[in-house]
């Protein structure tokens, strides 16, 4: 082990920069990965040429996906988990690696902070992992915002010059119908300020004036692309096919009508290789996208998977936020593409927030918790651990094992957390153990890797929720029933035009990555535990046809958080005399 554990557990950073750190081409060394198939980026970390796919290659490690319960906004530490079980697999003589998403800077800055896991469960080096690592965020950033800058400039040529003109040039001229832009300009920052704004004004040479709007990077199209697209041809035609406007003939216009996709794509060509990283006890961590999960699919990409099956034992995988978002979409979304079937699903579940779904008071970040948090209270323990047993219920729905994770605080006994495994396994998950990974390390998820090879090695009979050749109304309402728990859907008539509109042009076989609330099974973050008797709403619906999914908005959706009163960012500075950060978790 890399570092020497210590009780009680300091921060995450101090645990993290205590830690040994070995050389990228150390670690990859060890799983076989040839040093001329790796991209240095300083010492520790790297990136994995796609030469490194060995499209002869027949080991297939055994896939599993870490998912959750309805979490708090605290988070109950599904990434810690990720990276705890990858290094418990390890302590059984297997050769373990995991697979996850690349964090946003906007959450680092705000109020979650970062996700490299935690305690002495991380992925490191923890400062480089959650800021720039190789620049994959810079370059989707960039390649977004030429696409932007090209149909502004496409709008204001073309409303000075002729038909004949554009001839001449060789192009076309398109009549872009303005209101009908939906590719808005995106930041690597929470920054409210920017959600609305209007562009344009000045002079002449400025416009035209419109209402435009700013995303977070991460919830970029481009990167729902990068996450799963195969390979440098397939990422160009999917870059090709996105679709940023309507003409004045509701005809759609794509990236390859402005001109812009190939230049997009060349500023993509880097990030196709997946970055790699390490845990704390030297296993290897592949670091590769960071789609949301409630406007994009929520997952890391299929690229990394496919390298990563070929050299390890197990590959450990985690999909954004619960099962019914996150999860689904890994199912119905990333494994139609990728080809992969999951052997295992692991649920995070912890007493904290099964006890907030019972009834608890409301848990809010930055505050202190409550003290029915701290002390023992079997009956909210019990009516909370309902939304456990849903969530089972919808892995279950796929053919999938599950092993639920008690993922253990201090605060926990140990009534509360019989009570959680006993009531797991009544629900028909196929074992339950309680992990200390964030304060043992890989030591203390040993029971956890236990339970999780058993039920890969357990029958499955994997199926999908839907099939893609329904209506999109249908896939849709089958969410809501089967997923949601919802009575029934109601459709604004923006949305049920939209929908006719989608499934005219011939994007009705797409695969639906619900945009909702990730605070509750509903639609709703007020509605906690498993709600009942609600109708769920769907007020748009909108076309990711790179990417290769409709995106419904089930209420009030944010694709571009905003910063708290005391945000992250004022813990974070840098020793000017030794140039360590500090601050940041």
């Amino acid at each position: 082990m890399s570092v020497k554990r210590v009780k009680p557990v300091p921060c995450d950073l101090d645990i993290a920069q205590s830690a040994i750190v070995k050389p990228i081409s150390e670690i990859t060394k060890k799983f076989g990965i040839s040093d001329s198939d790796l991209v240095h980026y300083g010492n520790y970390k790297g990136k994995i040429k796609l030469s490194a796919l060995k499209k002869e290659s027949k080991h297939k490690a055994k896939y599993i996906d870490v998912t959750a319960i309805t979490p708090t906004p605290l988070g109950e530490g599904k990434t810690t988990t990720t990276v705890g079980l990858t290094d418990g697999i390890a302590k059984l003589g297997k050769k373990a690696a995991c697979a996850i998403r690349q964090p946003s800077m906007g959450p680092t800055f705000g109020i979650k902070g970062g996700a490299a896991g935690g305690g002495y469960s991380q992925i490191v080096p923890m400062e480089d992992f959650n800021l720039h690592l190789t620049g994959d965020l810079h370059a989707i950033t960039a390649a977004h915002n030429l696409c932007a800058a090209a149909i502004d400039a496409r709008l204001h040529h073309e409303s000075r010059w002729s038909d004949s003109f554009f001839e001449k040039q060789g192009m076309t001229k398109l009549n872009i119908e303005p209101t009908s832009i939906t590719w808005n300009r995106v930041v690597d920052i929470n920054d409210r300020s920017l959600r609305n704004i209007t562009i344009g004004k000045g002079g002449l040479q400025d416009g035209p004036v419109r209402e435009a709007h700013f995303d977070i990077t991460v919830a970029s199209e481009l990167m729902a692309i990068l996450a799963l697209t195969t390979d440098l041809k397939d990422m160009r035609e999917r870059i090709g096919k996105i679709v940023v406007a309507m003409d004045k003939n509701n005809n759609p216009i794509t990236t390859e009508d402005i001109g812009v996709a190939g230049a997009m794509t060349v500023l993509m060509k880097d990030t196709l290789e997946p970055n790699i990283m390490q845990t704390m006890e030297e296993n290897l961590a592949f670091v590769h996208a960071g789609p949301f999960a409630n406007i994009a699919h929520g997952n890391s990409s299929i690229i990394a998977d496919k390298i990563a099956s070929q050299y390890c034992d197990y590959l450990v995988t985690e999909s954004g936020f619960a099962a019914d978002i996150g999860m689904e979409k890994f199912f119905d979304i990333k494994c139609r593409q990728s080809g992969l079937t999951p052997d295992a699903i692991v649920l995070v579940a912890t007493v904290r927030a099964l006890k907030m779904h019972g009834g608890g008071p409301t848990v809010t970040p930055g505050r202190d918790l409550n003290p029915v948090y701290k002390e023992e209270n079997l009956e909210l323990l019990a009516e909370g651990c309902k939304n456990m047993v849903a969530h089972i219920n919808i892995a279950k729905k796929f053919g999938i094992p599950v092993v639920v994770a008690i993922n253990q605080f201090y605060t926990d006994t140990a009534n509360e957390l019989e009570l959680v495994k006993r009531l797991a396994k009544e629900a028909g998950a196929f074992d339950a153990a309680v992990t200390n990974h964030w304060a043992e390390g890989g030591d203390g998820a040993v029971d956890l890797a236990k339970a999780v090879i058993k039920a890969c090695e357990s029958e499955k009979d994997f199926k999908f929720l839907y099939p893609l050749n329904i209506s999109v109304k249908e896939k849709i309402e089958i969410l809501a029933r089967e997923v949601y728990g919802a009575d029934g859907v109601e459709y604004t008539s923006e949305a049920l035009t939209k929908i006719e509109l989608y499934e005219k042009l011939g994007y009705g076989d797409f695969p639906i990555c619900m945009a909702k609330s990730h605070l509750s099974l509903s639609h709703d973050p007020k509605l906690k535990n498993v709600p009942k008797g609600f109708i769920f709403p769907i007020t748009d619906i909108r076309a990711s046809v790179g990417a290769g999914f409709l995106y419904p908005l089930a209420g009030d959706v944010r694709t571009m958080p905003g910063l708290s009163s005391r945000p992250a960012y004022i813990n974070i500075d840098i020793d000017t005399n030794t140039g360590k950060i500090t601050g940041l978790f």
